[in-house]
């Protein structure tokens, strides 16, 4: 894979420039630089741990019992401690704590029920109290139709920011008028509404929890790329988010997904990222066609999201060459996958903002084989 094609760079450094001039953001924030040790990028800058175990699927569906081993296997390799040291490292005994979950790509290929569990068991473990863990995804519709809220254990709550999908999203209930990303970026016809220009952040994030699980899952989009760890929180934690991608042809992830993820409240909250690419999406995301998943067998563990969405990145390419198809930054659209351009490069420009390690050679990749 060529990552140093000229039309690429051309398009990463116009994305820069109309990143780092025009964002700013609501003034209670702008003294708020990230303080503390846990912020993004976090006690592991460039570190990715992979574990895979081709027994973690069973006919198409989790196997629980090693999907815990998995799970008890990156995070001692990611931290150096075991189960519940490790999680103490990045949550405390009073603190609240949030799962954010992913249910694009239902039924074939969302954050799963036993990852869900090991996620809580490892809290739980660090002496958080059930009803201090709260799983959340923005559309309190889609939260249920892919029924996260069945499985959530005893005295686990949920928590959503709005009922359903608005393609405009102006109303801000359910969002913080008080953190807010700007940037000059609308949906046609409403260039003049100051609401229009900005995305607050979900009361969820700024008021109901102290620290950030980020549980994404393996998989392509049509607009951005990818959608892996920084997608899943920049168009998951605040509103107004069509404007990113809001037609074929008006495509503004690579700028929109950095300054959402670099706010303060996302940046110092988000203290780990758990990859779930036991399944994936290779082609046509972010939803999941069943001839378009495939099984990956594979954890992968971070507190960098840039480093991990890096692997992450290069695991989907790998898929598609082997099927035939083009790496994503030389894709043409098809029916399936019909944007004009894919901009997968926010990564890399997330990177540049400080937001964890793209280089490859400054990454350490470790992939663990259980079975």
């Amino acid at each position: 894979m060529d990552m140093t094609c000229t039309r690429r760079r051309l398009i990463e450094n116009a994305a820069r420039a109309s990143l780092l001039a025009p964002m700013t953001l609501a003034a209670p924030l702008k003294a708020q630089a990230p303080q503390n040790k846990l912020a993004i990028p976090g006690l592991f800058p460039g570190r990715v741990i992979a574990v895979e175990d081709r027994r973690s699927l069973s006919g198409g569906r989790y196997n629980a019992e090693f999907i815990r081993g998995m799970m008890r296997k990156g995070m001692q390799e990611l931290t150096g401690l075991d189960w519940a040291e490790s999680w103490k490292l990045f949550v405390q005994k009073g603190e609240r704590v949030g799962i954010k979950v992913n249910p694009v790509g239902q039924p074939h290929c969302i954050s799963a029920p036993p990852v869900l569990h090991e996620i809580i068991d490892g809290l739980k473990a660090a002496g958080i109290r059930a009803q201090d863990i709260v799983v959340y995804d923005r559309y309190r519709r889609q939260f249920h139709r892919a029924g996260f809220h069945q499985w959530l254990p005893e005295g686990v709550r949920k928590s959503a920011a709005v009922e359903d999908y608005d393609d405009i999203q102006l109303d801000i209930q359910g969002y913080d008028r008080d953190h807010y990303v700007e940037l000059p970026l609308t949906l046609p016809g409403y260039a003049n509404d100051e609401r229009a220009r900005r995305s607050h952040a979900a009361l969820f994030i700024t008021k109901e929890v102290d620290k950030l699980i980020n549980l994404c899952v393996l998989k392509d989009h049509q607009s951005a790329g990818v959608t892996l760890a920084l997608k899943n929180l920049s168009h998951g934690l605040v509103n107004n988010v069509s404007r990113s991608h809001s037609s074929k042809s008006l495509n503004a992830c690579n700028t929109f997904i950095p300054a959402v993820v670099q706010m303060p409240v996302i940046r110092n909250k988000a203290v780990l990222h758990i990859l779930d690419g036991v399944k994936g999406v290779y082609h046509g995301g972010p939803g999941a066609r069943p001839e378009f998943v495939w099984e990956h067998y594979t954890m992968y563990f971070a507190t960098d999201p840039v480093a991990l969405d890096h692997v992450g990145w290069r695991k989907i390419d790998e898929k598609r060459v082997a099927v035939g198809k083009k790496v994503l930054v030389e894709d043409t659209p098809d029916k399936f996958s019909t944007f004009v351009h894919r901009q997968p490069e926010h990564v890399e420009i997330a990177g540049a903002l400080g937001l964890g390690v793209w280089p490859w050679e400054k990454i350490t990749y470790r992939h663990i084989q259980l079975g």
